[in-house]
């Protein structure tokens, strides 16, 4: 016996909702700006992945967090902690403190610990909005300019990474929204700030041929809500992500179902899409490519239509996502359960991806010089 309580009854209050979302963001994004509306790198991901890769924290109190590691043994990961710094290798001591570093924050009894963190990534750029416009999507916004080389994860200093000085590029991350509020908070970033430059989604995903762990790279993408099949040149590859990915797979050239809901699977609806060659299950990367498409074309978004962005868009598109659940084999629902520190490995390698592709193209962009074919506003 299920009843559902609609927060925005009509599709103007949600436009309006964003709208609301979008107003408590522009002012960081302008500040950020300059004097004129910056160039945009969107990305749709957790936030303590890009907190953690770029704001440099656990990275600059690595010696204090071990030492509290070792000694109050949070969640039995003390040796594993004492092991990792033993070695001094960057793969095996990383993901640790990550994935500790909010234990780390909450052990003392008020906030002072994540004031600090706060206080301490805005020093190296990154600023973090919490529930802009009141609306429980959270967003960081760093200029790439303000990067300190020296205090971002070391996978991610890619050659001449000290040139991003140059850039007036801005990078908006978003805590990856579900459903059409991925086409509504997209449609507002992009009529709100200047060129975009790459728009890149990362989630979580149920998988039909693969592992917990796995990661998972599509270029074709049903859309239940609109009924559309987007396809779409994917600018991530499995190149880009297998050097960073210690225990899982990486699967690309998949086949992916955005469903309306994380609780509508059965083994006979599933059935029907691995039949036709789907392989991923997961809840917004429909909506964000149909945002895609109006950012890039004229038309607004159809319905019931096969959609090819592959010739349209100009600006960069990457998709992927990590396996969280396996509900064809082993019946566990999409979001039925935490990753806990398994899911570190591949969260962070699609992460690290995501920033050295962002990286690599706007140090391609400042060597180029040349005119964008991006019109801007």
């Amino acid at each position: 016996d299920l009843r559902a309580q609609m927060l925005a009854s009509s599709y103007s209050q949600y436009q309006r909702a964003a709208q609301r979302w979008w107003g408590g963001i522009e002012p960081s994004y302008l500040a950020k700006s300059g004097s004129r509306r910056a160039p945009v790198y969107f990305v749709s991901s957790n936030t303590h992945a890009v907190a953690n890769l770029l704001g440099g924290y656990a990275q600059s109190h690595r010696r204090e967090m071990i030492e509290w590691a070792i000694r109050a043994d949070p969640e039995g990961l003390g040796d594993d902690v004492a092991r990792a710094a033993e070695s001094g290798r960057e793969e095996e001591i990383a993901p640790l403190l990550y994935y500790l570093l909010r234990a780390f924050i909450h052990a003392g009894s008020d906030d002072s610990k994540m004031n600090e963190v706060r206080r301490f990534e805005s020093t190296k750029g990154l600023l973090h909005l919490s529930g802009p416009g009141r609306i429980d999507v959270d967003a960081q916004i760093l200029r790439l300019s303000d990067l300190d080389p020296t205090a971002i994860d070391p996978r991610l200093r890619v050659p001449g990474v000290e040139r991003l000085a140059q850039s007036e590029a801005v990078l908006i991350n978003i805590d990856y929204p579900l459903g059409m509020a991925a086409y509504h908070l997209l449609s507002r970033v992009g009529q709100g700030v200047g060129e975009v430059r790459g728009i890149y989604i990362m989630g979580k995903a149920a998988t039909l041929n693969g592992r917990v762990g796995d990661v998972l790279l599509s270029n074709t993408v049903y859309d239940e809500h609109s009924g559309n099949t987007f396809l779409f040149r994917n600018a991530l590859t499995a190149d880009a992500v297998a050097p960073f990915l210690r225990f899982g797979s990486v699967f690309d050239n998949q086949s992916a179902v955005t469903v309306r809901s994380a609780f509508l699977q059965n083994k006979d609806y599933m059935a029907t899409f691995y039949r036709e060659g789907y392989t991923v299950l997961e809840m917004e990367a429909g909506p964000f490519l149909g945002g895609v498409h109006e950012l890039s074309n004229p038309r607004r978004l159809p319905s019931n239509e096969i959609v090819n962005l592959t010739p349209d868009v100009p600006f960069d598109v990457g998709l992927l996502h990590y396996a969280s659940d396996t509900p064809y084999s082993r019946r566990q629902s999409l979001l039925s359960k935490s990753l806990s520190f398994f899911g570190v490995d591949s969260t962070y390698a699609c992460a690290i991806a995501i920033a050295r592709r962002i990286f690599t193209q706007e140090l391609a962009r400042l060597d180029d010089r040349r005119p964008s074919r991006w019109p801007g506003p």
